[in-house]
C-alpha cells in the first residue's frame, strides 16, 4: 500500500540502511519508507558496513538502541567506511546519544513518536530530493 507517494519517487533506485536493535522503531520505519526507497533494517553497524559493501547506499537512519549499545562514535565508524552517506539518528526527543551523534557527524535527527511527513521530509532533504511544491487551490 503506497500512503502519500510521488510515482516518479516510487521507481526511483534509492536504498536505505535502518540500523536498530528496537524492532518497532525499525519496523515502524521502514514501513515510513518502504513505498519511496528500497530499505534495509540491520541490527549492527558491522552488518550494515559489509552488507553496503558493492552496493551504493544513499541513507543511513541510525537507531538510539544502537548508539546506546555501540557508543557514539559509531557514526564516525560509519562515516568512514561509507564516506558521503548521510547518517541521520533517530531516537526519543532529549536523548542525550541522539546528541552525541549529531556532534560526531549525524546530518539530522528524526525525534520519537515517528511522524510519516517528518520521516519522509528529513530522508528526502538528506538523498537531495526536492520537496514537492503544492498550491492549494480554493473554490467558490
Amino acid at each position: 500500500m503506497q500512503i502519500g507517494v510521488d510515482t516518479q519517487r516510487a521507481v526511483e533506485t534509492k536504498r536505505a540502511f535502518i540500523i536498530d536493535s528496537d524492532d518497532i522503531s525499525a519496523m515502524g520505519l521502514q514501513f515510513m519508507l518502504a513505498d519511496e526507497l528500497e530499505v534495509n533494517v540491520v541490527a549492527s553497524s558491522a552488518e550494515a558496513i559489509a552488507r553496503a559493501a558493492g552496493a551504493p547506499l544513499d541513507v543511513i537512519l541510525l537507531g538510539a538502541s544502537v548508539i546506546e549499545a555501540e557508543g557514539a562514535q559509531v557514526v564516525s565508524q560509519l562515516l568512514a567506511a561509507l564516506p558521503g552517506v548521510p547518517v541521520i539518528a533517530c531516537g526519543p526527543a532529549g536523548d542525550a546519544g541522539v546528541a552525541e551523534a549529531l556532534a560526531l557527524g549525524a546530518r539530522s535527527a528524526i525525534v520519537r513518536p515517528f511522524k510519516l511527513e517528518a520521516v519522509r521530509q528529513r530522508v528526502n532533504a538528506q538523498i537531495g530530493r526536492r520537496a514537492v511544491l503544492t498550491i492549494p487551490v480554493v473554490l467558490g
